[in-house]
């Protein structure tokens, strides 16, 4: 592909150090403007919302614009235009959002829902007069489509039927260097429930990972898979494997959410 460009020979060149300092100005004004932004639609999650659930649903509301913005660690907010970005909508939608009314999580708690939760068919309309422009809107949706709630501790917990988990890498033992290790597939190392510490088979397309806007504003994963302890047709823990299990615990196998930051269990 090529490209051509039109150049006015007329046209100054205003320095190197005007430049610099008109970048540095439009950043301060998009970080103004980010940090505007984030605090008004913080101040409209943290009020009362009088709405109930009814059984099998939850009620939450999400702001559809948080998974927009990145926080550096000194603090400033920058936006981040995921959708013309991105293609995969587990990235691009959010799934960030807050109880306003369930039957197993308390009132404000922070849970994660599916990337396919948000769509029309499961919105509360014409509530608070709120706008189509609003970036907060309201939500009833099924029970299974959440997965994860933050505790008063701050720590994320998955939902009952639900389990946390690491992928599991068979690392490379040749001689040439840089060579990332290779996951093992339709295989999990559970971290949370009744199944904690082990690795077990999986139906295919089990591994769901969740990317969501961290408590830092950082971008964030957690690997889920569905568990249950009675017998369910959604049940997608197929088998526990003593051998790899063995293998993780003597480190001769990695776990983690990709091959770039997978480690040994000690």
């Amino acid at each position: 592909m090529s490209k051509y460009f039109v150049i006015n020979p007329n046209h100054k060149s205003i320095g190197k150090k005007k430049a610099e300092l008109i970048n540095q100005k439009n950043q301060h004004l998009f970080a103004s403007v980010a940090d505007s932004h984030y605090e008004k639609n913080k101040d409209l999650l943290s009020q009362h919302d009088n709405l109930n659930y009814v059984h099998g649903r939850i009620v939450i509301k999400v702001d559809t614009e948080a998974k927009n913005f990145h926080t550096f660690d000194n603090g400033i907010k920058i936006r981040r235009e995921r959708q013309f970005n991105e293609m995969n909508r587990r990235i691009t939608e959010p799934v960030n959002a807050y109880v306003i009314s369930a039957e197993h999580i308390p009132e404000g708690a922070e849970v994660l829902i599916s990337h396919n939760a948000l769509h029309d068919s499961n919105r509360v309309f014409n509530y608070k007069n709120a706008s189509e422009t609003s970036d907060i809107k309201y939500f009833s949706i099924k029970e299974d489509e959440c997965f994860a709630w933050r505790d008063a501790n701050g720590e994320m917990k998955p939902v009952n039927n639900v389990a946390f988990a690491l992928r599991v890498y068979q690392p490379y033992t040749g001689v040439i260097e840089g060579v990332l290790p290779t996951q093992i597939k339709d295989v999990l190392y559970i971290t949370t429930g009744e199944l904690k510490g082990k690795v077990v088979h999986t139906l295919k397309a089990s591994d769901y990972e969740i990317i969501y806007q961290g408590e830092s504003g950082k971008e964030e994963r957690i690997i889920r898979v569905r568990h249950f302890e009675e017998d369910n047709d959604r049940e997608e823990v197929i088998a526990v494997s003593g051998d790899l299990t063995e293998k993780v615990n003597d480190c001769t196998l990695l776990i983690g959410l990709s091959e770039s930051n997978c480690k040994t269990l000690k």
